[in-house]
């Protein structure tokens, strides 16, 4: 079993700066890729961001490309999202996921562990 813990969230303003960390506990899965995602109230969970443990490899959402940065220490079996220039409509719950797969994927459906989240929301 897989136990994944988020933290970092708050309000931050317009512009701003966030970092979000993932600290994963229990099974320990070499091939696996950590994602973070993001539901705003009514509104689908969408897909942010996604790294390889193995190779760093990084896959991101077009509209947080230049934006946010997805990294991983291993060691510690943590995943952090640094999340700059932050806007208003980055304001959701954001969740880390993780896929007990080498592949990097964008779809929630090949996640299979979850963690219960954390509040971002950013003031304009």
């Amino acid at each position: 079993q897989v136990h994944l813990v988020e933290s970092g969230g708050g309000l931050v303003q317009a512009g701003g700066s966030l970092q979000l960390s993932c600290a994963a506990s229990g099974r320990t899965f070499r091939g696996s890729v950590m994602g973070w995602f993001r539901q705003a109230p009514g509104k689908e969970r969408e897909f942010v961001a996604a790294i390889s443990r193995n190779t760093g490899a990084t896959l991101y959402q077009d509209a947080v490309k230049g934006r946010f940065a997805i990294s991983r220490e291993n060691a510690k079996n943590t995943v952090f999202l640094q999340m700059n220039s932050l806007r208003p409509e980055d304001t959701a719950v954001y969740f880390c996921a993780l896929r007990t797969s080498a592949f990097l994927g964008s779809r929630a459906d090949v996640y299979s562990y979850w963690g219960q989240g954390t509040q971002v929301t950013v003031s304009s």
